[in-house]
């Protein structure tokens, strides 16, 4: 018989149909014994009254894969409203060992438990509540997908295998490469920029490697990075694009997840049509004043001023997301551009999103000569290294004013949901403690 999906199973009242999946729950009560099979559509209930049938799946676990066929009929009390009676039970794969996680209840997120649900990962992930924070995040990387199409950006992939720490700093993962130091890439930087010259708008969504020494709620070793990078823009229009990416992306992932992220809790998205653009001096003062701790003068912003900015923008600028802009000249990036206007700041914003940064947006330097002069002077680069002088012949053969933008992917799922670490947003969690599962 074709096989039915539990979520198509209400359409077939009073027909005998077939479903596969795997074995969620038994609840066996005497007369009644209830089975719960889940299939990618969900969750189906089964009640199996031949003690043969019911035979077939003594001493079997949480896990087996069954086929099980019965007679469709309405009950307002299953889920999808319909549940399968006068059953006959296939075992297709038995399990018989016992499940390490219950599947069926929540499993806790609770920080002294992230340890064992990492460590059970392989198996807890087949939980409905844990599956539902991959669904969404999956949602969401397809809806930055179509909202990036939409502006014509294209898609390209590029190397995670480096000649050397083009970025500078320590951060990177180096590695024996045929005898040659290789490094693992620290983002798509300089790729998304040769990439202007190719199709003026071009973006990627991959691996990113940090070689970071810290345990903390926000931060791991490898993690998804959306990079985008788009020519002939102006500051002012890279942040439209980059707050417009925000806002279809929290508006749209409740319309295409909202049962997944009801059964998380989740609290829809409040953002001003306009994010709202703050200096950073100005947030230092703001902060400085509301709550005794003195940051002015810092040329960063703390974890707890992060976290206070948004609930003051949400309660008095109605937006649970900030653009952190003016940001001084000595903390940028050789590729960074000056503000032309005032020269102490450069042309970069961070993006503040319910409580941590998700982004980082900024003009890029795109005259040779001056780009040349900032490797050197900033970076201490060698312009003739093979990490910079392939990406040193795109602004001699011909690049135009552009900026881009680097956002967590991991990071912008755990603020949608709600979520208190950033590694519950990741399948296989990597970070200074974790190479496993």
């Amino acid at each position: 018989m074709t096989r039915t999906l539990v979520r198509d199973v209400a359409a077939h009242v009073g027909q005998t149909v077939t479903i596969q999946g795997w074995l969620h729950k038994k609840r066996l009560l005497g007369g009644l014994n209830f089975i719960t099979l889940r299939d990618r559509s969900g969750l189906g209930q089964t009640l199996i009254e031949s003690k043969d049938e019911l035979e077939k799946l003594r001493g079997l676990q949480i896990g087996t894969v069954l086929a099980l066929t019965g007679m469709v009929v309405a009950d307002e009390r299953a889920p999808g409203g319909a549940e399968l009676h006068e059953v006959m039970v296939e075992v297709l794969v038995p399990v018989t060992h016992e499940s390490p996680v219950e599947i069926d209840k929540p499993l806790s997120h609770q920080s002294e438990n992230l340890d064992t649900l990492f460590n059970t990962r392989v198996i807890g992930l087949r939980n409905i509540q844990e599956a539902s924070i991959f669904k969404i995040q999956a949602g969401i990387k397809e809806a930055v997908r179509q909202y990036l199409h939409s502006l014509e950006f294209t898609e390209f992939n590029s190397p995670k295998l480096l000649p050397e720490a083009t970025e500078g700093g320590a951060e990177v993962f180096k590695l024996d490469y045929f005898g040659k130091e290789a490094t693992l890439a620290q983002s798509a930087q300089f790729y998304k920029q040769i990439m202007v010259g190719v199709f003026e708008r071009a973006y990627e969504i991959n691996p990113t490697y940090r070689a970071e020494l810290s345990a903390t709620t926000r931060h791991m070793t490898e993690f998804l990075h959306i990079d985008a990078e788009i020519g002939f823009v102006t500051f002012q229009e890279l942040l439209t694009i980059v707050g417009g990416l925000v806002q279809v992306v929290s508006a749209s992932i409740w319309t295409t997840h909202e049962a997944e992220l009801e059964r998380l809790n989740a609290t829809p998205v409040k953002l001003a049509v306009e994010i709202p653009q703050l200096p950073l001096a100005h947030i230092h003062e703001l902060y400085s004043k509301a709550t005794g701790e003195n940051s002015i003068g810092e040329k960063d912003m703390r974890p707890d001023e992060e976290r206070w900015i948004c609930e003051y923008a949400k309660k008095n600028l109605g937006s649970e997301a900030v653009f952190v802009v003016d940001w001084p000249v000595s903390e940028m990036k050789f590729y960074h551009r000056k503000n032309a206007d005032n020269p102490d700041f450069a042309e970069r914003a961070d993006l503040i999103f319910r409580g941590v940064e998700i982004a980082t947006i900024s003009m890029r330097e795109n005259r040779y000569d001056v780009l040349l002069d900032q490797l050197k002077t900033i970076a201490g680069g060698n312009p003739e290294a093979d990490g910079f002088k392939y990406y040193l012949q795109a602004f001699q053969y011909g690049l135009p004013v552009h900026g881009g933008f680097g956002m967590g992917l991991e990071r912008l799922t755990q603020k949608i949901i709600g979520l208190a670490n950033v590694k519950e947003a990741s399948l296989f969690p990597r970070d200074i403690n974790r190479l496993t599962p």
